[in-house]
């Protein structure tokens, strides 16, 4: 939530979260380690990861290892701000530029001068707002609505995105110059499912930090994950929500457990169906780098199972709509089929209500 103290003065409460940077993967830690690299430079940063990912806490940990780690971080929602509301909360307004204006107000850049600006969802920014972006990187300078006086800033800007710029670019919505700006260093934060080593680790933080906040209902008991628990995070479930769905899924947990073990049923994991699937009952709780998918295929030849093929096909077109965040478009684009046959499927292996409205392009 952004509050206004005075028309001069703005400032950010934050909010406390649970949420913290736990790195044990190899992965993550050779993104740590670039990270530490970039740091105490002043260079512009752009973040690329799915959202939950953790594209903020990347953003303050760069910003606490630079030399502006005293001054202000101000993280910005691009998706959040309609095209007029971004120019004026970015840049800031003169008393007057419009209706309403009844006062000077400061823009996020210049509430951030000296220290960092985080702008997520840079994607989201109008045409024109990119133009005024690129103008701020280029001469640090901002110019607020309604006036025609430059205001000389120091800010060093970090900007995320969950969508490929790339793209973007070539279809004409980003602009490149403004992009390549922006990317003197970037950096992809991978999804949680391609970062199984950090799974366990954010789930015992989690574990502690809720257990703190419960004490009251709890009676200082010290939770454990069941085995079976275990391996629900680990191999059974992709988490689609990446770090924030696991740190609720914990939350919840915590909430219903009956005793200090938590256990598999006391999750509440989107679109997973607590029973015995053909992965689950053929993968026998092995990790899924154990085992090639031909070895597993000649185990299931060998055990002789009916229908086989249709088994397989609901059990990709499942996996494959859960990956997608039960996005239709995207699931067929990942399949390289059509949109109705990805329909057709869902509908035909219980994952789908017939009558379930097709989302059109612009909204999926």
């Amino acid at each position: 939530m952004h509050i206004v103290k005075h028309p001069e003065s703005r400032q950010l409460v934050r909010s406390i979260k649970a949420s913290a940077l736990v790195f044990e993967d190899k992965n993550s830690k050779q993104l740590m380690s670039y990270i530490q690299q970039i740091s105490p430079s002043e260079a512009s940063v752009l973040i690329h990861g799915e959202t939950g990912t953790g594209k903020e806490l990347v953003a303050r940990q760069i910003h606490a290892l630079s030399h502006r780690k005293n001054q202000p971080f101000v993280a910005v929602n691009c998706g959040a701000l309609s095209d007029t509301l971004a120019e004026t909360e970015l840049f800031g307004h003169e008393k007057g530029a419009f209706t309403g204006a009844v006062s000077n107000q400061m823009g996020w850049f210049e509430v951030a001068n000296g220290g960092t600006i985080f702008l997520d969802e840079i994607g989201d920014l109008s045409p024109n707002i990119q133009v005024k972006l690129l103008r701020i990187l280029q001469e640090n300078e901002v110019v607020r609505l309604g006036s025609r006086q430059t205001k000389k800033i120091d800010v060093r800007v970090i900007a995320a995105t969950n969508v490929n710029l790339e793209d973007a670019v070539y279809a004409g919505n980003f602009r490149e110059d403004l992009y390549f700006r922006l990317k003197v260093a970037s950096l992809q934060i991978l999804p949680l499912r391609l970062r199984p080593g950090d799974i366990l680790p954010l789930a015992r933080y989690f574990i502690h930090e809720y257990s703190q906040k419960l004490k009251h209902r709890t009676n200082n008991i010290q939770y454990t994950l069941s085995e079976e628990a275990e391996q629900l995070l680990c191999h059974y479930y992709h988490w689609p929500g990446n770090i924030r769905e696991l740190e609720n899924a914990i939350h919840h947990a915590l909430l219903v457990c009956k005793n200090d073990i938590i256990q598999v049923d006391d999750f509440q994991l989107t679109g997973f169906k607590h029973r015995l699937s053909l992965y689950e009952s053929n993968f026998q709780m092995y990790p899924s780098n154990d085992k090639s998918l031909k070895q597993v295929l000649f185990e299931w030849f060998e055990q002789g199972i009916i229908d086989l093929d249709n088994q397989l096909e609901a059990e990709i077109i499942e996996a494959a709509f859960e990956y997608c965040h039960e996005n239709q478009l995207h699931t067929a684009n990942l399949l390289g089929i059509s949109r109705n046959i990805v329909r057709g499927r869902l509908i035909k292996h219980g994952l789908l209500s017939s009558n379930t409205r097709i989302l059109t392009s612009s909204t999926s």
